[in-house]
């Protein structure tokens, strides 16, 4: 029975209950959602810019909904979605997919170095106060190779 219609409040699943790892089809180890880590990285972007969904949705093109259930890790985003919402957010999609993989390396129990390579800090430039220092345009990112 649904613990509204019962007169009860509904139940809110905190961060440790809404895990982004789940059993994989034997019951074995955890595994992670990687829809989930992707949608947690893109709120916590969202957040610190003291921006709303409506705000971010309306930019990136897509609707409230969606959005709002693509950063509870229910839908899957394509990789066209996700860089619109990482247009709109003006964070390149990937320090998006790095802040990622890092999450899930930890989550697979590997050590991940807390440095960045001075060649990268400097060629980016520092973090300024509104979070935006390393959102580039795509033009000013140099190609490699």
């Amino acid at each position: 029975m649904n613990a509204a219609v019962a007169g009860r409040p509904p139940q809110v699943a905190t961060q440790e209950q809404r895990s982004t790892t789940a059993r994989d089809s034997g019951g074995g180890r955890q595994m992670v959602v990687l829809r989930r880590e992707i949608g947690d990285v893109l709120r916590d972007a969202r957040q610190r810019q003291g921006r709303t969904l409506r705000e971010v949705s309306s930019a990136a093109r897509v609707s409230l909904g969606y959005l709002s259930e693509v950063e509870r890790g229910q839908k899957e985003a394509s990789s066209e979605l996700l860089g619109s919402i990482c247009d709109a957010l003006a964070v390149p999609l990937s320090l998006v997919l790095r802040e990622v993989s890092d999450r899930v390396a930890v989550a697979e129990g590997l050590l991940i170095p807390d440095t960045v390579p001075a060649d990268l800090a400097t060629s980016v430039g520092p973090v300024d106060d509104t979070g935006l220092g390393w959102a580039r345009g795509r033009g000013e990112l140099a190609p490699t190779g």
